[in-house]
């Protein structure tokens, strides 16, 4: 989605281990620290695709290959191009970097045209999103945009800005699915990501096997906390993560059901023993990124109605303000 995102051929650094040479890989802390960054600053690279990593053979999450940290320090113009290429900005810093005003800018960001990396809900209680600047950079440089950068903004797209139109939420979605599809190394885990932009109820419906939605679970990939649970930002950053508009919702239930497809086939979800007298795993809800199982009734006992996309388009209207 990233139109700088870098891929890397495997075979080309090293096996899918990540070991070059016998050398371990390494944790993200230490990795982070040998490429001159900070830790916000190196969770993006990976996130961006400028980091490759490795899945732990212990199972202690992530790990970086050392000949990838290699790869990285011998690029030319090293660190200070990889620090550009990792910096994220909010709308003013932004719209300085485009030459823009922040109210083209956010116009520019509400239409899809530009693309959030990250979002923090601040003390206010205000959805702040960043950009990379790279992509900034290259958008303005491209001649193709500056009817955009500097002429009125075209009738039609006026009329979808006065309908409500933000695709800001929806463009971020995307991105950090194609973020999790990448770090995932096994079908299920694949799925997850996919079910993990879902509210429970749609997942409910797509996956009905109550044994399928607890190993997906296993595999779900946890989610940053925005706020104490329960507050306001915590369910105004719920909102933004999770798919609400009906398309996209169809779109990922249709995603959904074609990776389970895959995943059933590579491995099915574990059962208890015929001979005991098994109790199905459930339910839904359960906070991202749990897998701790619950009785089936509780599951079909939530009312359908509260879990339904866009649960909270009252709070978000409310809560609202515009970023800067």
């Amino acid at each position: 989605m990233s139109g700088n995102t870098i891929t890397h051929d495997v075979a080309a650094v090293g096996d899918r281990t990540g070991t070059t040479r016998g050398a371990a890989p390494v944790t993200y802390r230490r990795a982070a620290r040998e490429l001159g960054l900070r830790r916000s600053e190196f969770d993006l690279a990976v996130h961006l695709g400028r980091v490759r990593t490795v899945p732990d053979d212990g199972g202690g999450g992530r790990r970086v290959p050392r000949d990838e940290i290699d790869r990285i320090r011998a690029a030319d113009g090293f660190p200070e191009v990889l620090r550009a290429a990792v910096r994220a900005v909010g709308t003013t810093e932004g719209a300085a970097l485009m030459d823009v005003t922040t109210a083209r800018f956010t116009r520019l960001a509400r239409l899809g045209l530009l693309v959030p990396v990250k979002f923090y809900v601040n003390r206010y209680r205000a959805v702040v999103w960043l950009y990379p600047a790279e992509e900034l950079r290259q958008f303005r440089t491209d001649e193709h945009h500056t009817a955009l950068l500097k002429g009125r903004t075209p009738e039609g797209l006026r009329d979808q800005l006065g309908e409500g139109l933000d695709l800001r939420p929806r463009n971020w979605r995307g991105r950090h699915l194609g973020f999790l599809l990448r770090q995932a190394d096994d079908p299920w885990a694949r799925a997850a990501a996919v079910a993990s932009l879902l509210d429970a109820a749609e997942i409910s419906d797509v996956v009905t096997d109550p044994y399928e939605r607890s190993h997906l679970r296993r595999f779900r990939p946890a989610r940053a906390t925005h706020g104490s649970p329960g507050s306001p930002a915590a369910q105004l950053a719920e909102e933004i993560v999770t798919a609400g508009d009906p398309d996209e919702v169809d779109w990922l239930r249709s995603d959904l059901a074609a990776a389970m497809d895959v995943a059933r086939r590579h491995r099915p979800a574990p059962r208890p023993a015929t001979h005991g007298a098994p109790h199905p795993p459930g339910p839904e809800p359960l906070p991202r990124g749990t897998a701790q199982p619950v009785p089936p009734e509780a599951e079909n006992a939530a009312p359908r109605a509260a879990q339904q996309p866009g649960r909270l388009t009252g709070l978000f209207g409310r809560l609202w303000r515009r970023d800067s």
